[in-house]
Order: structure tokens, then sequence, then C-alpha cells
């Protein structure tokens, strides 16, 4: 149920001055955000969201990298598959073992899987694609195809 914050007559006016209602559009902004906060903490489905490490996604005139956080895991726990200008990184963090006699009362720490699939901007040499892991930071390097490359035109002046 909505209920009008503005009266009826103010965003009457303001509608024939603007064209449509303002009021109405930032309410229907507001529940929008709202609605996709919520669904970055509990899922659309109404389960919590799984892990989905940030990743930065940049390139150079002769590479694309990847960085993407994954504190905590170790490099056995990564997997990378490149086909074409897709990469998939996958990876499971699996839970500690836990001590006798300890109870744990608060455990915040990211458990289970993750899987990203990005779209890379270009084509890639999937034999030469580099990982190293440092620090809980992932680092990918994938060599551009040559076609993908840039290439630099000299222009010559008055056809010479």
């Amino acid at each position: 149920m909505t209920t009008a914050l503005v009266p009826n007559r103010a965003a009457r006016a303001l509608k024939s001055w603007f064209g449509r209602d303002p009021f109405r559009d930032l309410q229907t902004e507001m529940d929008h955000m709202l609605s996709r906060f919520s669904e970055r903490w509990i899922g659309a489905d109404g389960l919590p969201e799984a892990w989905n490490p940030s990743l930065d996604l940049s390139e150079t005139d002769m590479e694309v990298q990847i960085m993407m956080d994954a504190p905590g895991m170790k490099p056995e726990e990564i997997d990378i598959e490149v086909t074409g200008n897709m990469l998939r990184v996958h990876g499971e963090h699996k839970e500690e073992k836990e001590e006798k006699g300890r109870t744990f009362h608060r455990i915040e720490r990211r458990m289970g899987s993750f899987s990203r699939m990005v779209e890379l901007p270009c084509d890639v040499i999937e034999d030469k694609v580099a990982a190293e892991f440092k620090d809980g930071v992932l680092r990918v390097t994938l060599p551009k195809a040559e076609a993908a490359k840039t290439h630099r035109v000299a222009v010559k002046a008055n056809g010479k």
C-alpha cells in the first residue's frame, strides 16, 4: 500500500508542469533501489546469496587482466577456464576442521563455493593465460589475440 506524501492537487500541478509526476517517479526509483539492495543480502528467492568475490577487469594494448579478491583461499581451491572471450573462475573454500572442545559463537568468514563468468572485451590467446595468487588476490593475465591488439597506422602527408 502506497501513501501519498504530496497532496493530489500539488502532484497534478507538477505533472502538468513536468509532463509526468516527479514524486511517483521518485517513489518508483526508491522502491527499485531498495528491492535491489535487499536482493544482494537475501537473494531474489529468499535464500542467502552465494559468495560472489569482487573483481576488476582492465586491459592494455597487449593484454587483459582480472584482479579478484579471494581472501582466506588457497591457490589449489581455485579453477580457471578460458574459452574464446569468456573467463570462468570457480572456487570452493572448505570449512576448517573444528577443534575438540571449541564452541563457535559466531562464524562470519565466507565458506563454500563461488563461480564467476566474465565476458572479456576481446579474444585472448588461451594457452598463454597466466594466473598468480598472492595475499588473497588472484591476478589473471590474458594476452590478447593478434587480431584484438591495437595496431598503429602512420598517416602520410600528401600520399608520401
